[in-house]
């Protein structure tokens, strides 16, 4: 498989205030829309010109957008939908066992029908180099994905915003 280049959208006003955004929208914070700037910067710097695809959520065509980047919208790079908790605050929502707690929303999205969507996203004709622009949550489960780690290792993985990951032969990388 080519190389996957993944961006997470910028900073938005929820991230700020700890809201579980899911499937909902809000817009860039002025931090976010400088890591956008910085994401397009960073591919331009290391002359990736590939093609990109983007979650159709406002906040990741928005990122998109602002990294220079012509994305086409492709539902399957949509942040989890997490049902009950979309708009509520992290400190509000406890699980019992915290693995993978974004997928046990109540009336969410849960993880069997995220990765089949993922699934399908890669198995497309990933004949040439992409960027995919996506959400914190989904970008993790690509990378994991992409690069074949087990379940028990995907909470413990970063979803930094303002960074690119590129994922080449199962190995991941960061582009600075």
């Amino acid at each position: 498989m080519p190389p996957v280049y993944l961006m997470r959208h910028g900073e938005t006003v929820w991230n700020l205030d700890a809201r579980m955004q899911g499937q909902r929208d809000s817009p860039l914070t002025v931090r976010g829309r400088a890591q956008a700037a910085r994401q397009g910067a960073i591919l331009r710097d290391h002359g990736v010109t590939c093609h990109a695809r983007s979650s159709p959520l406002g906040r990741a065509m928005e990122t998109a957008r602002l990294a220079g980047l012509q994305a086409i919208a492709d539902v399957r790079l949509a942040e989890v939908g997490m049902g009950a908790w979309e708009g509520r605050l992290r400190a509000d929502i406890t699980t019992a066992s915290g693995l993978m707690w974004k997928f046990d929303a109540p009336g969410g999205e849960g993880l069997a029908m995220v990765r089949a969507r993922l699934e399908d996203l890669l198995a497309d004709d990933m004949a040439e180099p992409v960027i995919l622009i996506t959400h914190g949550a989904i970008g993790i489960v690509l990378r994991a994905l992409l690069c074949g780690f087990p379940a028990e290792h995907w909470d413990r993985m970063e979803d930094p915003q303002g960074v690119v990951h590129v994922i080449e032969n199962g190995v991941e990388r960061l582009l600075a």
